[in-house]
């Protein structure tokens, strides 16, 4: 047995467990204390049929360390500075948290939506509405649902729908030559603030792995995403529906995580100074950030704060380099030249780039060219280069000619 149908054997084993368990759990409709209320049904739309779903967390639980209560509670500007001033005063209850579930992970015409859960913010707790198409014929029902209750929000937050979710929905709408309902919306992709603020930190960003790591809600049985779209081809083969839950369950768990990390990942680029940064990788990481904004001052606050905590080497020298260069920007010399001594001193992937910049400042700010080519030396001592050998054989030409007598 290949490797692949090995894996699909034993998904069919876990499927089969957990329909058994569902079928127990399920049968009124009512799911186990542990989880929320769910009920189900059948909606009718003037295109037909499609079934629909609804879960309330309510406001009361927890979601690993976040308070499901507080999302209602966020401000109106939060997400101003994360989506460079598109987003400027909306109540959280305006937006609408989306993830789809897909017959193909690669996108293009031939894949579409089976599930599409969209969630909200309530006072009541964090409400998800899931459109699931039970067979292909109902895929014009379920998208003119979809569009009828997005018209509800100003804001849609995807977790990479930007290049997923959000193109493939746009084309499925055309196909059945609908206009697609995004265009009165702004879209936050929250992967692209997350990566900012964790990729020096965790190797995943993830949405399931920054639930672990920053929410520290750790999923059991879930179903992996790259195997969801078998249990729906299975599904129309047997139709038990049962057999979907525990997909179903893995979307709303999506949705609520998108939810609670719309309540933190925005906070770090709205006011990063005053914002508690507690991992001197979240700090480098929004210095990039501002700096690629056009706030030096702003960044170079959060690398000198970075550098003072506990950095891994790579990120440290990263981190020291870039602070030498916004400390010459912004008029520091002084600085800059006491931080690329540093870099110069050990090995590191900055080190011979530092002794360079310091052959520059020596030759042209200093004029002392004797100390330019000592460094211009040693570099090409580590790694020669083409511009070095150019730049030692002009400061030597110049050091020659100062020592020369003048001719009579």
């Amino acid at each position: 047995m290949g490797a692949l149908e090995q894996q699909l054997a034993e998904l069919r084993a876990r499927i089969a467990r957990a329909a058994d368990e569902c079928d127990r759990k399920y049968a009124s409709k009512q799911i186990a204390r542990a989880e929320p209320d769910v009920c189900g049904d059948e909606v009718e739309t003037p295109l037909g049929r499609h079934f629909e779903r609804q879960t309330l967390y309510e406001g009361n639980r927890q979601h690993g360390c976040a308070d499901i209560g507080a999302l209602s509670d966020l401000p109106g500007d939060l997400l101003d500075a994360l989506s460079g001033g598109c987003i400027s005063q909306t109540h959280p209850e305006e937006w609408a948290f989306l993830d789809t579930e897909t017959t193909g992970l690669s996108g293009g015409s031939g894949a579409c939506a089976f599930l599409i859960g969209v969630g909200k913010i309530t006072r009541e707790g964090f409400h998800v509405r899931q459109f699931f198409m039970r067979e292909h014929a109902e895929e014009s029902s379920l998208l003119d649902a979809v569009a009828r209750y997005l018209s509800g929000f100003r804001v849609m937050i995807t977790y990479n729908g930007r290049a997923f979710d959000q193109p493939l929905l746009e084309t499925r709408y055309r196909l059945h030559r609908k206009r697609p309902p995004f265009a009165g919306m702004e879209h936050l992709d929250l992967l692209h603030g997350a990566r900012r603020l964790w990729k020096l930190r965790f190797e995943s960003c993830r949405l399931v792995d920054l639930e672990n790591q920053v929410l520290g809600f750790e999923r059991q049985g879930d179903i992996p995403g790259a195997l969801i779209p078998y249990i729906y081809f299975e599904y129309l083969q047997t139709r038990q529906i049962a057999r979907l839950l525990p997909v179903m369950r893995h979307n709303a768990l999506d949705i609520l995580t998108l939810a609670c990390l719309t309540g933190i990942v925005p906070h770090a680029f709205k006011d990063p100074a005053s914002v508690p940064l507690r991992h001197g990788a979240e700090m480098a990481g929004i210095a990039r950030w501002l700096q690629a904004a056009g706030d030096l001052e702003g960044a170079r606050t959060l690398l000198r704060r970075a550098m003072n905590t506990a950095l891994s080497d790579e990120i440290l020298f990263r981190a020291m380099w870039d602070l030498a260069q916004l400390e010459r920007k912004l008029n520091a010399e002084a600085h800059a030249v006491a931080v690329w001594e540093d870099l110069a001193s050990a090995r590191n992937p900055f080190r011979v780039r530092a002794m360079e910049e310091l052959a520059k400042h020596h030759e042209h700010r200093t004029r002392n060219r004797a100390e330019a080519l000592r460094w211009t030396r040693a570099a090409r001592d580590l790694e020669d280069s083409p511009d070095l050998a150019r730049r030692e054989a002009r400061l030597e030409r110049k050091l020659s000619t100062a020592r020369s007598p003048a001719l009579l």
